[in-house]
């Protein structure tokens, strides 16, 4: 029996012995991001766009000698959700995560992965994302805040709207920018005729429809994500609100216009250049790689956004030659590196510093073409 108790302990230290030998020779990345739901798009893109990262990585050896490896959590892009993630991917072990797609996602799992030091990067806009100052955060987007101040600029001078209608879900993110794009709209002397909300995914917005179209506006400013903006637009149309419409930056996904169908055409968007526009060579071949891994396009920027956050925090540990979250993120508070979308650069509080704003048209075939400003 003492023999037999004796392999017993042997068996099971050797077993501990190569689970903790397995561990130390991978580095663990976590991926948070809608999976499912009505945002699914975007959060595959972003946990295809972070496994294509880890594949290429791992395929010229790994990052520090060590195979990289990705757990993915689904969060639905919701925020109870997305705080249960974040205490899965910690427990996990995993040194960085990826996400999520949405503002209230990632701002639920924020304090969760700061006190792990769990470094986080997020596509997600919402100004709120930095009010805390968080040093493992980093804002891999542009804030409501500058999105705004563009979107009244090109509504009240460029196109010289009189009268403008501005609908929201109610969502931090859409709620946000809604907020800040009226504001900046009347600081410019700029007229709001209706500023409403939407309840998101009702799928009929004929009721808030129909109350815009007594009011005549002559554009239909959305500050929603693409999964409501590409109905609302249809059923725009279908009313015959000859209003133009203008979608925020979550409206940029190929899918808005699946949904809005024959409408999409002459919709317009407003965010920073699409994928297929960026003029860098690393972006052009990480897009090409991904269409031969996946068989199919990126959906949208916020995936290689995603990507260029994942990207800085690995580009940080090899130079710095440490997995240390403290150090790289010290490192990247003070140095600017080449990014999928141009220079990657962030202040104190995990902002990104510094990008381009463009107003999309969308043709009969789905595909863009720049409005403004002209090429």
């Amino acid at each position: 029996m003492k023999k037999l108790f004796s392999l017993s302990l042997m068996l099971m230290a050797s077993a501990i012995f190569a689970v903790t030998a397995f561990a130390a020779d991978t580095i663990k990345v976590g991926v948070q991001a809608p999976i499912t739901g009505e945002y699914a798009n975007e959060g595959q893109g972003i946990d295809n766009a972070a496994r294509l990262l880890a594949d290429q990585y791992n395929a010229k050896g790994g990052l520090l000698g060590k195979k990289l490896e990705v757990f993915t959590c689904d969060d639905e892009g919701q925020a109870m959700k997305a705080a249960i993630c974040a205490k899965e991917l910690v427990e996990k072990g995993v040194i960085m995560v990826i996400g999520s797609y949405t503002s209230s996602a990632a701002e639920a799992a924020q304090r969760t992965y700061y006190r792990a030091g769990v470094l986080q990067t997020t596509d997600g806009t919402s100004d709120s994302l930095v009010k805390e100052g968080y040093w493992t955060f980093f804002r891999n987007s542009n804030p409501n805040s500058a999105a705004a101040t563009f979107t009244a600029e090109y509504m009240v001078k460029v196109a010289k709207f009189k009268r403008i209608a501005i609908i929201s879900d109610h969502s931090s993110y859409a709620t946000g920018l809604a907020d800040a794009v009226t504001a900046e709209v009347k600081k410019l002397k700029g007229n709001v005729v209706y500023a409403g909300k939407i309840k998101a995914n009702s799928q009929n917005f004929t009721p808030v429809l129909t109350s815009v179209k007594a009011l005549n506006p002559d554009v239909i400013y959305f500050a929603g994500y693409y999964s409501d903006g590409g109905l609302i637009r249809a059923q725009q149309k279908q009313l015959g609100i000859n209003a133009e419409f203008i979608g925020g930056d979550a409206n940029d996904n190929v899918d808005f216009a699946k949904l809005a169908g024959a409408a999409a055409k002459d919709a317009k968007i407003i965010n920073v250049p699409t994928p297929d526009m960026l003029p860098y060579d690393s972006a052009k071949k990480f897009l090409a790689a991904y269409k031969a891994k996946y068989g199919k396009e990126i959906p949208s920027i916020w995936s290689l956004l995603n990507a260029d956050g994942m990207l800085a925090f690995l580009t940080a540990m090899e130079k710095l030659k440490t997995t240390d979250t403290k150090k790289v993120s010290d490192w990247l508070h003070k140095n600017t590196l080449n990014g999928y979308s141009g220079k990657l650069k962030w202040d104190t509080r995990g902002e990104r510093v510094g990008s381009t704003f463009m107003v999309y048209n969308i043709k009969a075939d789905g595909s863009y073409g720049v409005a403004y400003p002209k090429q």
